[in-house]
């Protein structure tokens, strides 16, 4: 781009400056003043190099941009962005002076004017890298970029260009500034907007005249039989399934395998069909690509591409009845709903497959605890943050909990007159629904899937957010101990009728759903039949029947006991069957129930239970509580299993009783295809027992951040029921003690017990790296006797938290059972791994739904389609 298209023409003329205040000033300056103004300033000014993030488009603290009414203010140094209300606040900090100020302005068009005019996004008048909205694509509009230097603490602005007469490294710093691309975009290469290449097959692609016709609806893969990621060949019009996993959906890869096999090279995904294209893919390109002739080669088929819709994760809206009707019911579509403005009812724009993140912030700053913490503190928040706070997880949570409560950024449209006297001048555009772009670049920063475009499992990111706020507390305070709770567990040896007792720390109640226990069985058992016969004779399928689940049996299901896979019994000293129960040692103050209704179905195929639970408003967990040792039960004596010492401590490990680790290979195989580390999966599948991949995936997301993730399996070297137990219910260990059987084992070979403590904590409880830190830290021998007191008071401690302070304790709140329902999560699609999320909250004794940027009062919330549920205790 032309250094003068890029800076283009604003009202003043070349070279214009003006004194001190806002507005210009009357008055020009020579090129060398210019020069001379700004040579104190010289050693501040940077050009920005490969690897710095330029931030244009969104303040660091708020969510203003160059088309708020005050512009955006982009620091020449740091290269960090500031509205009007904070720019300040980082010149009093930092002490840097020039700012590059950026505006968009927006103007209403002439009556009468051309309307043969260059796309948007070509006007020379434009050099901002801005998502456009939904009013500025409007034909009615017009609009011009600004940009000028202004010095602080005086605000002298100088227009640009000023290409002749400004410094040239001012000059090309401001060049650069202005060229460089989103800070977004650079750091996510893969998950934000790349620029598809027309295929190099589109114009000449031949289409074989065999007659084939595409149906409306009940499509599945030709070898398979599968329903979901399929792809229509454009030369043959065979349908056929993706990889696995391809686009976020499951597969046999059988449309590659047809691509080898007949070289046939473009294929387009049914169900991403609109009027503005579709999804097309180059199986000999190897990437997506455009199709300018995508119509015609649809219309050789039968389709015609302008009747097609299709909705966010890519099922047409004309699809399938039993997708259909669950988006419909979930959004509460074909309803009237009356939008909400103001404090607590701003959306939160899609920035692709983000939803997830949108339906669970818009639930946890509904909560006052995370309320006063990030939005009470705002101010204190901001002046203390780092010299990058984009970089900083308070503050990006205070700027987006004031995003949503402020109602700064959701404000009802104006009355006409006045939006006609306004237009009259400049239209000032009103942004509603924030760009959670900052955010979610930070809270998901290293992490394999939520840094990607992708779509998550939003009870996945509870929990990952769980973990920020876990890690980042501000002081004692920490609003996630409102959803902190101690589990009690129970195992009972069956044979010796003795039990164990432990506790662990969860965030969330995790309830089955008891298919067996659907209530319409006779309907279903109809429907099924009727469905296969009409996919049989392709005619339309039957209106859905969901499976009728009363909450009470889901309860009841959490509540029986589960057997213990591969359990050791140390009352027999050999492995024995075991049962365990779960019971809440302590009550959290708000209370969140996942209901599990993802699985994986035929060729491990994640699915999705499409259910209709009778969730209750006033929800009564009492008899949940847990009781203790009874009078009458004995307990497992506290054994570890047996062990062989060799001569090697370092090969001790070896001689453990257990026999190599069996482990599932081909589930290992699936995680790995899912694109996680082969050591982290076969870790995953051994500690799960085997369990499958389902449960492996569950342990891979719950350990996914510790520093020992992917590297080789080290084996425990104790009994596996211990950590199945855990790991099967995703929990946390309580204050992160070592497991009792490793520390067991340490000390069998003659080290002191508080070595052995230390040296796990050390190593995240690897037995093999804990005996060579013990091994390399011989100075502790020195300190055994101080050590040995110190730990133990730790111990006291640590085992005094939940039987003396549980009640009272910063770590828990505890208290009555009692709950009632104030949100919740919805989920639509056929699995975690694609889809929509949307959110329904309860607020000024109303329920709302936030569905993106979109927030209306809820007519008819589905309160029996939800996927997660937040509910808060009532007070006695």
């Amino acid at each position: 781009m032309q250094r003068a298209a890029l800076f283009g023409s604003p009202g003043g003329g070349p070279g214009g400056g003006s004194g001190p205040g806002p507005g210009p000033g009357p008055g020009k300056m020579a090129a060398g003043d210019l020069g001379e103004l700004l040579v104190p300033y010289m050693p501040t000014i940077r050009v920005p190099r490969s690897g710095d993030r330029v931030y244009k488009a969104e303040c660091a603290f708020s969510y203003d941009s160059p088309i708020s009414e005050g512009g955006l203010y982009v620091c020449m140094n740091t290269f960090l962005a500031f509205g009007r209300e904070h720019v300040e606040r980082h010149y009093r900090k930092t002490g840097q002076c020039v700012y590059m100020h950026l505006k968009r302005h927006v103007r209403e068009k002439v009556t009468g004017a051309s309307g043969g005019v260059l796309p948007k996004r070509r006007n020379t008048k434009l050099f901002l890298d801005l998502e456009m909205t939904g009013d500025l694509n409007s034909d009615d509009y017009e609009y011009e970029d600004e940009a000028k230097l202004v010095i602080f603490p005086d605000h002298y602005e100088i227009a640009l260009p000023n290409i002749e007469e400004l410094p040239a490294l001012v000059t090309i710093a401001c060049d650069a500034v202005l060229n460089s691309k989103s800070p977004y975009r650079k750091q996510e290469p893969d998950s934000w907007e790349n620029e598809l290449q027309v295929s190099k097959h589109a114009n000449n692609l031949m289409q074989l005249d065999n007659g084939v016709r595409i149906p409306p609806s009940g499509w599945k893969c030709a070898k398979c039989d599968l329903r979901e990621n399929l792809w229509l060949n454009l030369t043959d019009g065979t349908i056929l399934c993706g990889k696995w996993f391809f686009d976020n959906m499951g597969g046999n890869g059988h449309a590659l395998d047809h691509y080898k096999e007949m070289g046939y090279p473009l294929a387009v995904k049914l169900g991403t069909i609109t009027p503005d294209g579709a999804d097309v893919y180059s199986f000999q390109e190897e990437e997506s690509v455009l199709d300018p002739h995508l119509a015609k080669h649809l219309a050789h088929f039968g389709i015609d591409m302008l009747q097609m819709h299709s909705t966010e994760n890519g099922t047409r809206d004309n699809d399938v009845k039993p997708r259909i009707s669950e988006w419909e019911v979930i959004q509460e579509s074909g309803m009237k709903l009356k939008p909400m403005y103001g404090s607590g009812y701003t959306g939160m724009k899609n920035l692709g497959n983000s939803c997830y993140l949108s339906a669970v912030m818009q639930a946890i700053f509904s909560i006052p605890e995370f309320q006063r913490m990030y939005v009470g503190n705002l101010a204190r928040i901001f002046d203390y943050s780092p010299l990058d706070p984009t970089q900083d997880f308070n503050t990006q949570m205070a700027k987006l909990g004031h995003g949503l409560l402020s109602g700064q950024y959701s404000k009802p449209p104006m009355k006409s007159e006045l939006i006609e006297q306004v237009m009259k001048e400049e239209h000032k555009p009103q942004q509603n629904g924030i760009s959670p772009c900052m955010f979610k670049a930070f809270v998901s920063k290293s992490h394999p899937e939520f840094s990607s475009n992708r779509q998550q499992d939003a009870q996945e990111f509870f929990l990952h957010l769980v973990n920020l706020v876990e890690r980042n507390r501000i002081g004692s305070e920490n609003p996630s101990d409102v959803f902190r709770f101690v589990v009690e567990e129970r195992i009972q040896c069956c044979q010796s009728r003795k039990v164990r007792y432990t506790e662990r720390v969860d965030y969330l109640m995790q309830l089955p759903v008891a298919m067996e226990a659907a209530t319409n069985k006779d309907e279903l058992i109809a429907y099924e039949l009727t469905r296969r016969e009409a996919e049989t004779s392709r005619r339309p399928l039957p209106e859905l029947v969901r499976a009728r689940i009363p909450f009470s049996a889901c309860l009841q299901a959490f509540s029986e006991p589960d057997n213990v896979e591969d359990f050791w019994s140390s009352a027999l000293q050999a492995k024995s069957a075991g049962v365990k129960t779960s019971r809440f040692a302590s009550f959290p103050e708000y209370l969140v129930v996942q209901i599990k209704k993802f699985t994986f179905g035929l060729d491990w195929v994640p699915k999705k239970f499409d259910v209709s639970i009778d969730m209750p408003d006033l929800l009564d967990i009492n008899h949940l509580r847990a009781t203790g040792l009874q009078p009458g039960e004995e307990e497992l004596p506290d054994i570890a299993p047996p062990i062989v010492i060799p001569d090697d401590p370092k090969d001790r490990l070896m001689n453990h009783y257990m026999e190599p680790p069996d482990i599932d290979e081909s589930s290992v195989m699936q995680l790995a295809e899912m694109g996680f580390p082969l050591e982290a999966c076969r870790k995953a599948v051994y500690y799960t027992g085997n369990m499958g991949p389902e449960v492996a995936f569950n342990w891979i997301i719950g350990h996914m951040e510790e520093p020992d993730f992917a590297e080789p399996l080290s084996l425990p070297g104790f009994g596996g029921s211990a950590a199945l137990g855990a790991t099967a219910f995703g929990a946390i260990g309580l204050d992160n003690q070592p497991p009792e059987e490793i520390v067991a084992i340490i000390t069998s070979m003659g080290f002191q017990r508080n070595q052995a403590i230390q040296a796990l904590k050390a190593t995240n409880n690897n037995l093999e790296r804990a005996l060579d830190w013990i091994f390399s830290h011989p100075e502790l021998e020195e300190d055994n006797e101080f050590a040995a007191h110190m730990m133990e008071m730790e111990n006291n401690a640590n085992a005094n938290i939940i039987s003396e302070s549980k009640p009272d304790g910063p770590r828990v709140k505890d208290g009555s059972g009692r709950y009632e329902l104030f949100g919740f999560i919805s989920h639509m699609g056929p699995s975690t791994m694609s889809g929509h999320y949307v959110c329904h909250i309860k607020k000024e004794g109303r329920w709302v739904i936030y569905n993106d940027h979109k927030v209306c009062a809820s007519e008819r919330p589905p309160k029996d389609l939800g996927y997660m549920y937040f509910y808060h205790r009532i007070s006695s």
